[in-house]
């Protein structure tokens, strides 16, 4: 029995790498092109693009692994099937509910991993990833372009001709104050300043302008300095428990947590409903992989997506034992009976 729990597993982790490997590289590469996207906004290295790739890895891994895992799944018991190793197993002594429990071992590790991973790693990868943007925007290290109109340092208009050695040149900003109110300055060069996380604009050696309705002031100066007064959300860290507590009261959090709850459970719930259509006789049944892995996945998360907009946590209960049940029986009727 020992080296029967050892091989089905053993068949069912390449299986499972077989497919698991792909979806990853697929779905990082979304995120990867998301977090690209906000190059627009901010600037970020090389190593930074890493950083923030490291925090979505648990949402990557929640998304991918039910479904890894129904798929091998499937793909492991039809090829079993197909192949005669299980009517083998069969003919042997062993019966098809045996077969499966060395894959409902694998069944629970795999739901608590996604238990851990959607109510512990990803409240906390969420947060640290919120807080780098928060932190990156603060920071207000323009990427301002020489030539290019239309960029903005807080509530103002900057136009640079040229940038040398981090010192720009020919520097015009425009600002409106007032629907009848505008200011215009203009210097020879400038450069950007940081102290104690206020950015600024240092102008040397220009001109500004003040202009209404009725009247136009010129002044000269020697040294201006523009302050960045846009402002900026502060971001502030929770614990696990505040985090989601907030569900008390957010209905959108607590449709989070019951849809978290179900697909964590689907590599445990799974497992009787795809053996009642995998575990076949290859003499009377043909292969339907494909089919099983797509009506199964577009069961489970079509509860889970009810249960996310308007379950609670009676409907939840209810519908964790309706989906046990309906695999029990199902697998009874079209496996156990026979085999």
């Amino acid at each position: 029995m020992v080296n029967v729990k050892g091989y089905i597993s053993t068949n069912f982790a390449k299986s499972f790498l077989t497919v698991f490997l792909p979806f990853f590289l697929i779905i990082s590469l979304v995120y990867l092109v998301k977090i690209a996207s906000l190059t627009a906004q901010i600037q970020i290295s090389f190593t930074e693009m890493f950083r923030l790739y490291s925090y979505t890895l648990p949402d990557i891994i929640f998304y991918t692994l039910p479904l890894s895992f129904v798929a091998a799944l499937t793909n492991v018991l039809m090829r079993l099937s197909l192949d005669n190793e299980l009517v083998a197993l069969y003919a042997l002594g062993l019966r098809a509910d045996k077969v499966l429990r060395s894959l409902f071992i694998l069944g629970t590790l795999f739901s608590l991993l996604l238990l851990f991973v959607s109510f512990l790693a990803m409240p906390l990868s969420k947060q640290y990833y919120q807080s780098f943007k928060t932190e990156k925007q603060a920071e207000a290290k323009l990427n301002i372009v020489p030539g290019k109109l239309g960029q903005k340092f807080g509530d103002y208009y900057v136009y640079v001709k040229e940038n040398k050695d981090d010192v720009f040149h020919t520097i015009v900003i425009y600002n409106r104050t007032k629907k009848d109110q505008e200011q215009f300055f203009s210097s020879h060069s400038g450069k950007l300043n940081k102290e104690h996380n206020q950015t600024s604009l240092l102008l040397n050696e220009g001109y500004g302008y003040t202009y209404t309705g009725t009247k136009l002031q010129q002044a000269q100066y020697k040294l201006l300095e523009v302050f960045d007064t846009s402002r900026q959300k502060d971001f502030r860290y929770q614990d696990i428990f505040n985090y989601w507590a907030q569900a008390a009261t957010n209905q959108k959090l607590m449709g989070k947590i019951l849809f978290f709850i179900f697909v964590s459970l689907i590599p445990l719930l799974c497992i009787h409903l795809v053996a009642s259509f995998a575990m076949i006789n290859p003499r009377y049944d043909a292969n339907h992989s494909f089919l099983i892995i797509f009506l199964v996945a577009l069961f489970f998360y079509f509860i889970a997506s009810s249960l996310d907009k308007w379950g609670n946590f009676l409907i939840l209960f209810f519908a964790i034992f309706m989906v046990a049940l309906l695999g029990k029986w199902l697998f009874k009727k079209r496996v156990a009976r026979y085999f």
